[in-house]
């Protein structure tokens, strides 16, 4: 009978295992019947390596279906019929069912009537991740339960485990003329030195809460349950996931990493140059480094995103791209780099079967792995290799950072450099640095937090001596340390992100309604790591989708921490534009309401939710939340308050349907109370904000919540002037389309005129005056109380809306923008708007008390208004307050 002739492509990759790969070689030899039908086997080889007939111990079965596979694998590979992932997933999944089946074997050895449970297996390294290498070891953690754990009679339970641990590797790793199975290596499991091979799951738990080190988190990155009782491993991975994922930034296990790729460049110091004898895992620009580059950013992102929680190392760099955390390029090149590196390590391999991951350094020896991968010689080889090394290294680098530089430890040493450094008072900043240094804070008392401290200092006092105001700078930052109980994580954050004290410099010089915050919760500066954390806020709908972003089945308490931290951020990062110069202080004005809005959007919702467990939902019904005053005109300052109106859907004597039914009305009270407090009340992740309830129907003595017909009634019949002039900037926030649709048709009705006839003007001439005797301005940089300010200038625009119907938007530049385009207010009426609101805003993070500012704060101030110095300023503001007397005056006429 004749065999039929293989494909080409099948052929040649016989032909270069035959010549150029001794343990392949041998595989044809001893496998000839596998060979005849190849194509058939590499279409299941799974199903081909198991297609081992006749009976034999467990042991020597996996034995031969693991030289079976390694024929196919190798094979498939270098025909180019099976791409790394396919390598990879055929070696990984064989190596998890033989894993499983000597777990299996070793418990019914010893108890052959139980059920064998109890005992699990967790993949790390590239088990975990479906990334086995063609020759390579697993490093499994082996748990077992107390209570399911098969046993003999009278037999210890740690002793059963370790025993049938023992058995599992014997199982593997026994060597025959059939080869072995997998080599394995329990070193991973937590302090290997004095910990049995198996641990219980209760006491692995709680190593990795408690006591496990920075390096351990990066391990478990690509951790999986893959043998044994998966339910058992599966509860573990859960228990230890907050270990793992982290919401607050750790810099220092970051630090920890870096340290670790540079104790292994120092190692192995011989097999960095490239060429002959380079090391394709450990070398620099090797394999470690782009697993390396994609794990620190999951770590430092991954805990607030479980997008980027990828096991695989492509599948990581490819989410870290998508999410716009690296760039794409980076990791387009590193992919291709990690293809082209584990693939010629995969040739070492398959040479002999020996687990090496370095390039002959005997030229023929490297024409040789060359030819087995298709290439004339080792020259060419190299050459294909060369570029990707170069790129990964240089990728890499980029996140090592500099030599670390220390400030001197004498006091007049310090002061020199100090001054040096353009510190206006260097004596004192001198004091206030070896304060720090003798750790009177409680965040400086252990020796790594001062060690931390001496390693981000440098950086740090240069900053400061770039910040407008160095003194400021350095005080500010040291009423902030004073008041952080921990101090760790920070330093490591500013020592990984230099560009980050540069910013935090002129925030602690100019800003010190930020640089307050930042004393309360240092964990603030987090936010700006992101590349677009001093870009414009995004829409509404995608800042509600961040503020979801949590893990399913996360409680209320959770999702109210977690909109929380995000608000925060976001409102923390809007005022850093404003200081760095990012940001006009209109758009960031604008992008502090679309922050306040998703919140709103999100917690109601949540709140709503929450609430509805216990006492249902009132059918045909639903809570609908009005925005007025800056809120509702998409205007806030950093310092805003909300100004919210909370009304119902439906018939108010309807009843709740829920386990606790409540009548309409007090169901929707007791539930704006709950959203009132869910966006008002702080918490350990700090406050939201302020809301203020008072300009609902009848004001601080009526219900909080009131239903749609009433609202319409009280605003038809009852609201006085005050209340519709608050009426013209509402617009619905919460609520289903519908829902707003009616709200905002009350609302468009009652301003075309459908309300009490009133003397409009002479009332607001009356509210105008009562504002100024009880609310002076705070100083003489007050844009909004100062006659000529802010407030005369709304009162101009609602007066005239009110008495003309017309120009009806709740944003105030639209408004004034209808207006004036129908002759009704003056043309410079929006250029004052424009520039009353960024003085504002800016005024509020940088001189909140409304007196004239420094120097280096007016420079800011001007900056942001788009003038040229502070004469200018001042200038602009007498000119702005002249032209809005006269316009309020034209609308209210003769007093």
């Amino acid at each position: 009978m004749t065999e039929t002739p293989l494909p080409a492509d099948l052929a040649d990759a016989v032909a270069r295992a035959h010549a150029h790969a001794p343990f392949l070689d041998n595989l044809l030899t001893r496998e000839a019947a596998l060979v005849a039908d190849l194509e058939a086997a590499l279409a299941d080889p799974h199903a081909a390596a198991r297609a081992v007939t006749g009976e034999m111990s467990e042991g020597a079965r996996l034995r031969i279906e693991r030289r079976r596979l390694a024929l196919l694998v190798a094979l498939g590979d270098l025909s180019g019929r099976f791409d790394l992932t396919r390598v990879t997933h055929l070696l990984t999944d064989f190596a998890d069912e033989a894993l499983d089946r000597a777990i299996r074997t070793a418990i019914l050895e010893r108890t052959p009537d139980a059920d064998p449970r109890g005992f699990a297996a967790i993949a790390l390294g590239k088990q975990g991740s479906r990334e086995l290498n063609y020759s390579s070891d697993i490093d499994p953690i082996l748990l077992f339960d107390p209570e399911t754990l098969p046993c003999r009679p009278r037999e210890d339970v740690q002793e059963a485990a370790v025993r049938i641990g023992r058995r599992v590797v014997e199982l593997l790793q026994a060597r025959d003329g059939d080869g072995y199975v997998l080599r394995v290596d329990l070193r991973l499991r937590p302090s290997p030195e004095v910990t049995p091979i198996a641990l219980p799951v209760e006491a692995a738990i709680s190593y990795y809460e408690s006591q496990a080190l920075p390096w351990e988190r990066a391990a478990f990155i690509r951790a999986r349950a893959c043998a044994g009782d998966r339910a058992l491993g599966a509860y573990f991975l859960d228990a230890i996931r907050p270990f793992v994922w982290r919401r607050a930034l750790d810099y220092g296990t970051i630090r920890e990493i870096r340290d670790i790729s540079r104790r292994i460049r120092d190692h192995y110091s011989q097999a960095q140059a490239f060429g002959p004898g380079y090391d394709l895992k450990r070398g620099r620009g090797g394999i470690r480094e782009v697993e390396f580059f994609a794990q620190i950013h999951q770590l430092i992102h991954g805990g607030r995103e479980p997008s980027l929680r990828a096991p695989a190392t492509r599948d990581a760099l490819a989410a870290l791209a998508e999410a716009g955390r690296i760039g794409v390029d980076e990791a387009q090149d590193l992919t291709r780099a990690y293809i082209a590196l584990r693939t010629i390590e995969h040739r070492l391999q398959m040479v002999d079967d020996r687990q090496t991951h370095q390039l002959p350094e005997n030229p023929d020896s490297l024409d040789n792995v060359a030819r087995l991968h298709g290439l004339a010689d080792g020259a060419a080889l190299t050459d294909l290799l060369r570029p990707h090394v170069i790129r990964v290294g240089a990728v890499y680098d980029s996140l090592a950072g500099e030599e670390e530089q220390r400030l001197p430890s004498e006091s007049a040493p310090l002061e020199a450099k100090l001054g040096a450094a353009g510190f206006e008072r260097p004596d004192g900043a001198a004091r206030i640095v070896q304060g720090w240094r003798a750790g009177t804070y409680p965040a400086l008392r252990t020796p790594a937090a001062r060690e931390a401290l001496e390693s981000v200092l440098p950086g740090l006092i240069d900053a400061f001596s770039r910040a407008p105001d160095t003194v400021h700078a350095i005080t500010r930052f040291d009423a902030m340390l004073s008041r952080l109980p921990s101090a760790i994580n920070f330093f490591r954050l500013l020592e990984a992100q230099p560009g980050l004290a540069q910013l935090l410099g002129a925030i602690l010089a100019l800003a010190p309604t930020l640089a307050e915050q930042l004393g309360r919760r240092a964990e603030l500066l987090d936010g700006l790591i992101d590349a677009t954390a001093l870009a414009p806020v995004p829409d509404i709908e995608t800042l509600a989708a961040g503020m979801r972003r949590w893990e399913p089945g996360s409680d209320y308490q959770f999702q109210l921490e977690f909109v929380r931290r995000f608000v925060n951020e976001k409102r923390f990062a809007l005022g850093a534009q404003i200081v760095a110069g990012a940001g006009d202080p209109l758009e960031v004005s604008t992008g502090y309401a679309r922050v306040a809005e998703a919140a709103i959007e999100t917690l109601a919702t949540a709140t709503v939710a929450e609430f509805s467990r216990n006492h249902g939902a009132v059918p045909d019904s639903e809570l609908v939340i009005l925005a007025l005053g800056r809120m509702g005109g998409q205007a806030l300052t950093h310092a805003s308050d909300l100004d919210l109106v909370y009304l119902f859907t439906g018939d108010y004597a309807a009843e709740s349907d829920g386990a606790k039914p409540l009548g309409a009305v007090t169901y929707y009270n007791r539930l704006g109370q709950r959203v009132t407090a869910a966006l008002s009340v702080p918490t350990p992740a700090g406050p939201l904000y302020e809301v203020d309830t008072r300009l609902r129907p009848s004001g601080a003595q009526g219900p909080l919540v009131v239903s749609l017909d009433g609202f319409e009634k009280y605003q038809r019949q009852d609201a006085w002037t005050w209340e519709h002039m608050a009426l013209t900037r509402a617009r619905p926030v919460f609520g289903s389309p519908s829902a707003r649709a009616r709200v905002q048709a009350i609302i468009d009705a009652v301003l075309r005129g459908e309300r009490p006839d009133r003397d409009i003007r002479a009332e607001a001439v009356r509210m105008r005056a009562d504002m100024a005797a009880h609310k002076p301005p705070k100083g003489p940089l007050d844009a909004k109380l100062l006659d000529g300010g802010l407030v005369d200038l709304e009162f101009a625009v609602h007066v005239t809306q009110l008495v003309r119907h017309a120009g009806f938007e709740p944003r105030l530049g639209l408004a004034i923008d209808a207006l004036a385009g129908q002759g009704l207010l003056p043309p410079g009426m929006r250029p004052a708007h424009d520039f009353l609101t960024r003085l504002l805003v800016t005024m509020r993070l940088v001189a909140p008390d409304a007196q004239p500012p420094g120097c280096a704060t007016q420079a800011l101030i001007a900056r942001a208004l788009g003038l040229e110095g502070w004469d200018e300023v001042v200038a602009q503001l007498d000119r702005t307050r002249q032209e809005v007397r006269d316009c309020w005056a034209s609308v209210r006429g003769p007093a």
